[in-house]
């Protein structure tokens, strides 16, 4: 901090409380700052939550294990199928289920492009903070896309609760391989057309270099995770050091950057975009033939010998929404890398067909936690720049 801004006892001089939200363009949802500031520089930021009162976590404890798939779509809702994947990787392990190639196959395909979409709109929102208006064009040009993929296979655009405890709902049609090679291949050079009006862009360079730096050690101090880990230079990705579905099988690379600062965030996440391109092609390459839900009867689907196959999803829907089923006693923990980072889900089970407790690890949550810390001494207009940077999400934040 410039120690102009500090009198002769040490301390600051007049300080001024400000608010900055919960009804702030910039502050990408109900998150409201409270900002001590000297002139225009912060000397305090403290984060207030809880203006959506979602109550998410009490409300699983309250219905059966599959009524709770809908409710998830709604924490990070730009990347509900990835929330989704994280709560049914949770139940899935009370029962160690074995769950069809082709439905992992096509769990990875679609995380990776929710992925995609949702770095799309992250990109758009912060280069509008900062008056960068054609990239948000672009970025939603290229968002629509997706989203029109996401319809053609689940019959919505965001909130599809398509991905289902042993697999998913239903298989994809034709139509939707022939339209994500299309895009796959226009992505590649979209990518380029952002950078080039971003990364060498010196009113962009002057907003992001040396802007809200998070140190290697603090970053695993305040247990963030995603891109905000990975641009301070810890290599790490749950999908490489733990992973599940098929991301064993795949090749792919862990961008990270070590200068912690708002451009370093930014550069993590375009290569992230190229990565995630390049796994959904290979994922659509290796797509093997087979069906896309197990036919165990633990959780309460009957095989596939047992019903009449006109009939069969209609029993398997009736099954589902009547019966319920009921996980062994126990305690699981699952995560998976979403958009935002770790996303966990820490189930108890009492036997019945509901759950005894629930608990979200949200990304969006723990990484809000190192706004104090890396605003401190900056402008108020950079605070704008440093939220970007965060990409939360307050739908999984208030849960």
């Amino acid at each position: 901090m410039d120690e102009k801004t500090i009198n002769d006892s040490g301390k600051f001089g007049d300080i001024l409380t400000i608010n900055m939200g919960p009804q702030h363009p910039s502050t990408h949802g109900v998150l409201r700052l409270i900002l001590d500031i000297d002139g225009e520089t912060i000397v305090n930021a403290t984060p207030d939550i809880g203006y959506l009162h979602r109550g998410v976590e009490k409300l699983a404890e309250n219905r059966m294990y599959h009524q709770f798939i809908p409710l998830t779509d709604r924490l990070d809702y730009l990347a509900s199928l990835s929330n989704n994947l994280a709560y049914c990787l949770a139940v899935e392990k009370f029962f160690d289920l074995k769950i069809p190639e082709r439905a992992n196959y096509l769990r990875v395909i679609f995380a990776e492009l929710a992925r995609i979409s949702s770095h799309l709109l992250w990109l758009a929102s912060h280069a509008l903070d900062m008056g960068a208006m054609t990239v948000f064009l672009y970025c939603f040009r290229e968002r629509e896309l997706l989203l029109d993929l996401f319809e053609i296979a689940t019959g919505q655009r965001m909130t599809s609760s398509w991905i289902r405890v042993g697999g998913i709902r239903a298989d994809i049609p034709d139509e939707f391989i022939n339209k994500a090679y299309e895009f796959i291949e226009i992505f590649s050079e979209k990518i380029k057309d952002y950078e080039g009006l971003l990364s060498k862009n010196r009113i962009w360079l002057q907003r992001t270099k040396g802007i809200g730096i998070l140190t290697k050690e603090d970053a695993l101090n305040y247990g963030a995770s995603g891109p905000i880990m990975r641009g301070s230079g810890i290599k790490f990705d749950i999908r490489k050091f733990e992973p599940y579905c098929i991301y064993d099988k795949m090749d792919f690379e862990i961008p990270s950057f070590e200068d912690g600062d708002v451009y370093s965030r930014y550069l993590v996440r375009i290569e992230e975009m190229k990565q995630s391109n390049r796994i959904v092609k290979q994922a659509l390459d290796e797509l093997p033939e087979g069906p896309v839900m197990t036919d165990d009867p633990r959780v309460g689907i009957p095989s596939h010998e047992e019903v009449n196959e006109r009939m069969e999803s209609l029993i398997r829907r009736f099954y589902l929404m009547s019966k319920g089923f009921t996980p062994p006693r126990g305690d699981v923990y699952s995560s998976i890398e979403s958009t935002k980072g770790e996303l966990g889900f820490y189930i108890v089970s009492d036997g019945t067909e509901k759950p005894y407790r629930l608990k979200i690890r949200a990304p969006s949550f723990v990484n809000l936690g190192i706004v104090p810390l890396i605003s401190k001494g900056h402008m108020i207009a950079d605070m704008v720049s440093i939220i970007g940077s965060i990409d939360i999400v307050l739908g999984e934040i208030d849960r």
